[in-house]
């Protein structure tokens, strides 16, 4: 920006031009020159602004048709200058024009200052701004001279102290003007007499006037000014008329409107304060208006003391060291609604905040007491101006118990979104202020969309505390009034107004002992202020002393107020008692009060609520425990039952008969073995199935060890044994033959030990898994269920289940660790499918048990794993694969044994034999005759019926080759010429059997007669000659 500085020349009237754009351009013509001429001189030319100047001014002529209106350039007031924006000094020269809307400032040299307007604005009629109000350049008197201590100044003419400026002097009752009672400002800046002073009269008689300066919020967000300002002035006037207090004294109220709002206080704070006369005392009203007071006042050493401010941040003793306040503070609230809540059993709430300081501060100090209270904070919402998202959130994190924390106007906004999201009825409570008009919800706001019906609905039911603003006992304080005969007079000094309609009726009472307080605690200072030779008319804003006595005074008031006891704690806040009021059909209603002091609860037991008590803070969540079906856990252990018992029977043959050769050869230990496993493994199917239902959380522990050493020991035993005979076969009958004749000798300890050995590794993996890391109780919580009806719970299902810290490492070793032995079972059983072997006869049937098991516990373990979640499931598959598990193993192991001794009753022959050798059964030789003599029926018996088998087959080949001789065309008739082929009679390749069938022993007793005698019907090539018929032989060929 350039300031151009005209030299004096004839004015220049304001000419209006009509330019195109090409004549603007015209105008501007010397762009190229200036820029030479910057670089010539070395400076930086604008030309973006030109350029931009140009195209702007083109745009606006093209908008107007091609026509563009201006205002001619004008000069500036004398010893002054004019600052154009934008351009430079060489464009001021070349441009004579300026457009609409272009704006110049007036500057002026050295320390003169502007008399008049200071800007001024191209209109669109071509015409400046203001041109009927000249601009002058003057030199300013001292300011010094504006202000008079216990007086009045008067400006003439209105404006600032400069150039043929007149100021008019007049002092204070009780003070004396010493000096000239007017002074001039002459042209050089100076006043043309001293200034003069006021001194005080001590021959004057009358009461010597004291300034109060008040903010009183007549309208905005709180406009508690509309009844607190005339309770102020009630106690003003009964102070004034008061001959004990201050008698020598006349308090004065000197106020302003601050609206509630910060910014129009500080314009008025500014005026109070530059103000004459001298305020002793401050009284504002609203927090935000009082925080700002409050932190300036202590450059003036002025005492605050305020009527309507509840913002916590004023508790500050640092921040605001000379503050005061009849009103509580809002954190008196929250003891209280901690109070409600600990009564109400609630210990999870949501709070929702408008975003300002004093709400902010007030909802840091309700979370700090709810913390220590047990009390969660679950949903904390806040806005500026528009509620409606935070209202949503509130209802989409299901919030019940809900705290509010605005203002008036803010809470009709709240509740209509209330209304929408339907967060209102018997699952919610709302807790809000106590000092809204108690028709709030019933005033018509253009800013909301809801009726007066649907607010009214809304709001039904809310809590309120307030602090206790009126003395509920009749009791004469320091007024010598009963708070009923304080209202009664101030509903005359508001001349028949609603008090639900008149803004801070409820903080008036607060308005009115702050008054008083101030006069008490002024007329106390009276004595010692004259002790020290200082009266209260001397204070000044540079005097700490008498600042200090009057802090002393209030900071030790004490006496009885028409709000009840007035006293002050450390931090200058009012301590009071609450009431707790609840909307109860469109009306508030007393429910109880609560003392801070004494932390004592005064209940009246008429709280009323729309469902059957007060709601819970949250869905109520049951937790139920899933337990195992009772029908499918008696089936499972019928079917256990019966296979243990069949257990025992296979045990009891196996045993009995562990005699007989045929058990003998199958190693009946081993198959001991295994049954007791089956029936550990079977017994492990009980505890599975037991769970909460059954016993005690304590007792569930050793009910999971059950469980495991069962299983894991069944296992070793009855898989152990099987796979250790499958071992010896395999290990006997894969060798070379060398190393096999080695190995044919069976040692039955070397199998023992090897049971044994899988025993011990189990039982030492077990142990140190339960002494490591020991099963205990876990819960498992599924996702919340909503029963049916109307019912404000959810069911949580909970599943118990038998867990260690480290669960997923040590079933990761054991399923590991079986899994080998699984794999291994089945290969060495594939290996040895064709193995026949004396020493172990049932090794196949042992192979078929492994094939069964292995499938069943490798399909099982992931299975259950992965069910885990479902119990009756989970138990059904893990009960009936072990169950399954057991059966097929008893029954190929032992069902076999039991049929063979029962079809060939090989158990009755050793038994005769033994009764007749009686005492010689353990002579060897004898013992070993019987076996050969055993072994050689056994042989007889196989060689007749491969003799049958041999005859039988003879017989169906000749039948065969008869039937095929018939089928033969007859073609033979046709070509009879033709020698036949003879076919001998006694062809021995005619009588041998089929292939692989053994020779007969002799043609007389192997084969029959009809198959011997009829070898001559066949020829050398199979076909029959019809010569060689024979009626004989017909019988046999159509046979």
């Amino acid at each position: 920006m350039v300031v151009a500085d005209h030299r004096p020349e004839p004015y220049k009237y304001v000419q209006c031009f009509h330019l195109s754009p090409f004549s603007l351009v015209h105008q501007l013509t010397g762009i190229r020159r200036i820029k030479q001429t910057n670089k010539k001189n070395g400076g930086k030319m604008a030309l973006t602004f030109v350029l931009s100047f140009l195209l702007g001014s083109f745009s606006l002529t093209i908008a107007s048709r091609n026509t563009t209106t201006g205002c001619a350039i004008i000069r500036p007031p004398r010893d002054g200058g004019i600052r154009y924006r934008g351009l430079t000094q060489e464009q001021i020269r070349s441009v004579q024009v300026l457009p609409v809307d272009y704006e110049i400032e007036y500057i002026c040299r050295g320390s003169r200052v502007i008399v008049g307007p200071k800007v001024r604005k191209c209109l669109p009629d071509g015409t400046w701004t203001d041109l009927n109000q000249r601009s002058k350049c003057l030199l300013p008197c001292p300011r010094v001279w504006t202000s008079l201590e216990n007086g009045r100044v008067t400006v003439h003419p209105p404006g600032p102290a400069v150039e043929d400026t007149i100021l008019h002097y007049s002092c204070l009752e009780g003070f004396i003007l010493v000096g000239r009672n007017s002074t001039h400002c002459t042209k050089l800046g100076k006043w043309d007499s001293p200034k003069p002073v006021c001194h005080y009269d001590r021959h004057y008689t009358g009461k010597k006037k004291l300034y109060i300066g008040a903010l009183f919020p007549m309208s905005g967000g709180w406009p508690g000014g509309q009844a607190c300002l005339p309770s102020a002035q009630m106690a003003l006037d009964l102070v004034n008329k008061r001959t004990d207090i201050l008698p020598d004294y006349e308090l004065e109220l000197i106020y302003y409107d601050s609206m509630c709002d910060p910014g129009e206080a500080t314009k008025l704070l500014y005026d109070l304060l530059y103000t004459e006369p001298i305020k002793i005392v401050l009284m504002p009203g609203c927090s935000s208006v009082s925080t700002l007071v409050a932190e300036a006042a202590r450059m003036w050493n002025l005492i605050v003391l305020s009527y309507g401010s509840s913002s916590p941040a004023l508790s500050n003793r640092q921040r605001f060291p000379t503050f005061f306040r009849t009103h509580p503070s809002a954190t008196l609230h929250n003891p209280t609604r901690v109070q409600l809540f600990q009564k109400w059993k609630w210990t999870k709430i949501a709070t929702i905040q408008q975003t300002t300081e004093v709400f902010t501060s007030t909802l840091d100090d309700l979370e700090q007491r709810v913390k220590e209270a047990g009390i969660e904070i679950s949903v904390r919402q806040s806005f500026l101006t528009d509620p409606a998202v935070a209202v949503k959130n509130l209802k989409r994190q299901d919030a019940r118990i809900i705290v509010g924390l605005f203002y008036e106007t803010e809470a009709r906004n709240v509740f209509c979104e209330v209304y929408k999201e339907k967060l209102y009825g018997k699952k919610y409570v709302w807790f809000l202020i106590g000092w809204y008009a108690d028709n709030w919800f019933k005033i018509k706001d253009p800013s909301i969309n809801c009726t007066v019906e649907q607010m009214t609905e809304a709001v039904e039911g809310h809590v309120t505390t307030e602090i206790v603003m009126l003395n509920p006992e009749t009791v004469r304080g320091a007024s010598n009034l009963t708070s009923q005969e304080f209202l009664a007079q101030l509903m005359s000094k508001l001349g028949g107004k609603n008090p639900e309609e008149t803004g801070g009726f409820q903080e008036a009472p607060l308005a009115y002992d702050a008054v008083w307080a101030l006069a008490l605690a002024l007329n106390k200072t009276v004595g010692p202020l004259k002790a020290k030779g200082r009266r209260l008319e001397d204070f000044n804003y540079n005097n700490k002393d008498i600042t200090a006595e009057i802090y002393r005074a209030l900071n030790t008031s004490s006496f009885e107020g028409v709000s009840g006891h007035v006293v002050f704690d450390a931090q200058g806040s009012r301590m009071a008692w609450t009431l707790i009021e609840q909307l109860q059909g469109g009306s508030y209603k007393k429910i109880g009060y609560y003392d801070m002091t004494k932390g004592n609860l005064s209940w009246y037991g008429n709280d009323r609520w729309i469902g059957s008590g007060p709601p819970a803070d949250q869905t109520v969540v049951i937790q139920k425990f899933r337990y195992l079906s009772q029908k499918l856990f008696v089936s499972v252990s019928v079917f256990a039952g019966l296979g243990i018992l069949m257990g025992i029977v296979c045990l009891t043959f196996n045993i009995y008969n562990s005699n007989v050769r045929y058990i003998q050869n199958s190693q009946p230990y081993l198959n001991n073995m295994t049954a007791v496993g089956c029936m550990m493994a079977l017994a492990a199917v009980f505890p599975l199935g037991i769970d909460g239902l059954h016993v005690r959380n304590s007792q569930f522990p050793v009910v999971c060890q059950f469980r495991l050493w069962l299983l894991g020991l069944g296992f070793s035993l009855a898989y152990g044994s099987m796979f250790t005979k499958i071992w010896w076969v395999h290990t006997v009958f894969t060798k070379k033959d060398e190393k096999k004749d080695k190995r044919k000798h069976l040692e039955p300890w070397k199998l023992y030990a090897t049971v044994g050995v899988l025993l011990v590794i189990d039982v030492l993996s077990l142990m140190i898994w339960q002494i490591v890391d020991p099963l205990h109780i876990t819960v498992e919580k599924f996702t919340k269920e909503a029963p049916k009806g109307d019912v404000d719970q959810l069911i949580e299902p909970l599943l118990q289940h038998c867990s260690s810290e480290k669960m997923n490492t040590w079933l990761g070793v054991v399923y590991g660790y079986k899994g080998l032995l699984l794999l291994l079972g089945i290969f060495l059983a594939y290996e040895t499918k064709s193995v026949s072997t004396e020493k172990i006869n049932d090794h196949r049937a042992v192979g078929m048990a492994i094939y069964n098991v292995s499938v069943l516990c490798m399909i099982t373990a992931p299975v259950t794993m992965i069910l885990s979640s479902k119990q009756d499931a989970s138990f059904a598959f893990a009960s009936l694969a072990i169950i399954f598990s057991v059966y097929i193993t008893l029954v190929v192991l032992f069902v076999p044994k039991m049929r063979r001794l029962i079809t060939r009753g090989e158990w009755q022959s050793d038994q005769q034999e033994t009764m007749k050798t009686g005492s010689s059964t353990n002579n060897n030789d004898e013992e070993k005759s019987r076996q050969l003599e055993r072994e050689n029926k056994e042989l007889q018996k196989i060689i007749q019926e491969k003799e049958e088998r041999v005859s039988e087959l003879r017989n169906q080949l000749s039948e065969r080759q008869a039937l095929r001789s018939r089928k033969r065309p007859t073609s033979s008739n046709q070509n009879h010429s033709s020698p036949s082929i003879p076919t001998p009679l006694n062809d021995p390749k005619s009588l041998l059997p089929p292939p692989g069938y053994p020779l007969p022993a002799s043609d007389n007793h192997s084969l029959p007669p009809t198959f011997s005698n009829s070898s001559t019907l066949y020829q050398p090539d199979g076909k029959i000659n019809r010569n060689n018929c024979h009626p004989g032989r017909l019988q046999l060929l159509y046979k």
